[in-house]
């Protein structure tokens, strides 16, 4: 025999403060309570056993598996790494990046974004582009606070998304050892 059987009362008869839903109100309403006064008297003592942060004054140190806006690597030189695959084009689930390759003159096959644009207002952070990149060209950094009054402002284009890789260090350690590749390889 499987198991306790139960039987659900599935025409059970209300009272009349049930059915205003009182009690689960003034649960509700024990349950804030609490948390307000608990929260409140940490205030006053200075013993914060709660996770505040003062937002403007303070930043949240987010963990290396964060995914923020994506951005390209800056070499030394100031070229983004990106070889223009299309492949993180093509990895894109809501088609908001474009990329526009060009020909390097005299390096035989080498290629390079002529333009490289992503349409933050339909980017969703999911970091398929950077799992789809062979050359950890494009990466997810920290930021996240981006905002504009319409929808060009959000309009990226290669110049406003290059980031040198001295300020990406703590992302591309991150990949290297998820992916467990050396530290020197590509």
């Amino acid at each position: 025999m499987p198991g306790k059987v139960i039987k659900v009362k599935r025409h059970e008869k209300l009272g009349f403060l049930e059915r205003l839903y009182v009690p689960m109100i003034a649960q509700a309403l024990v349950t804030v309570s609490r948390h307000f006064f608990r929260n409140m008297w940490g205030f006053i003592t200075g013993n914060r056993t709660t996770f505040v942060v003062q937002y403007p004054e303070q930043r949240v140190d987010y963990p290396d598996a964060f995914r923020g806006m994506p951005v390209l690597v800056q070499l030394d030189n100031g070229q983004p790494r990106c070889v223009a695959c299309g492949l993180c084009e093509f990895a894109c689930p809501t088609d908001c990046i474009s990329i526009v390759p060009g020909q390097l003159e005299g390096a035989g096959i080498e290629r390079y974004p002529e333009a490289f644009d992503i349409d933050m207002s339909r980017c969703m952070f999911c970091g398929l582009c950077e799992e789809a990149c062979p050359e950890e060209a494009i990466v997810m950094s920290r930021e996240v606070e981006i905002s504009g009054f319409d929808r060009a402002s959000l309009y990226f284009d290669k110049e406003q998304l290059l980031v040198p890789e001295h300020l990406l260090k703590r992302r591309l350690d991150f990949l290297r050892s998820e992916y467990n590749r050396p530290r020197g390889a590509r």
